[in-house]
């Protein structure tokens, strides 16, 4: 079993790839669970299904892959938080509830931080499927926090800084 043989395979994991598929994973579980709570207080009806279009088109599926790659690795696999209930907005006392403003700021920095993660990844792996995996989840999270960048503008969410005109 070659290092550099062209089968990726085949070609063993460094110590960084195992470390950061691992941390990967760790946070894709705790993310699906955040998405759970963030669904359950969102009021309006496009955030809230944006949010589970999300979950399922695109966290599902990276929690997924990255955990199939650990499985097949052998590697052990990191602890999954339990899941949350669903439960009616209105039963959410209103002190106590995310704003969807608030929810819309929140998972555009998931977004953000998980492309920052998948671009750091594909710049340290060896492993060709392992960058190819990871550019395509930058790709998918781009568009989605495209997509939610439209919603927020839609909704008049986005709160801009001030502009500078000297």
């Amino acid at each position: 079993m070659g290092l550099l043989n062209n089968n990726p395979p085949e070609e063993p994991f460094h110590s960084g790839e195992v470390y950061h598929l691992w941390s990967y994973l760790y946070s894709a579980k705790n993310l699906l669970v955040t998405m759970q709570v963030f669904i359950n207080h969102t009021g309006d009806q496009e955030l809230k299904t944006y949010l589970e279009d999300l979950v399922e088109s695109c966290l599902t599926q990276e929690e997924q892959q990255v955990e199939g790659i650990l499985k097949e690795a052998g590697i052990r696999l990191p602890p999954a938080p339990p899941d949350r209930p669903n439960v009616e907005v209105e039963d959410i006392p209103a002190g106590a509830r995310f704003n969807d403003p608030e929810i819309a700021v929140l998972i555009q920095n998931e977004l953000m931080k998980g492309r920052i993660l998948s671009s750091y990844v594909t710049g340290i792996a060896i492993r060709e499927d392992i960058r190819s995996l990871f550019g395509e989840f930058h790709s998918q999270r781009e568009e989605y926090e495209q997509n939610l960048l439209n919603l927020a503008k839609q909704k008049g969410w986005i709160v801009a800084p001030p502009i500078n005109v000297k």
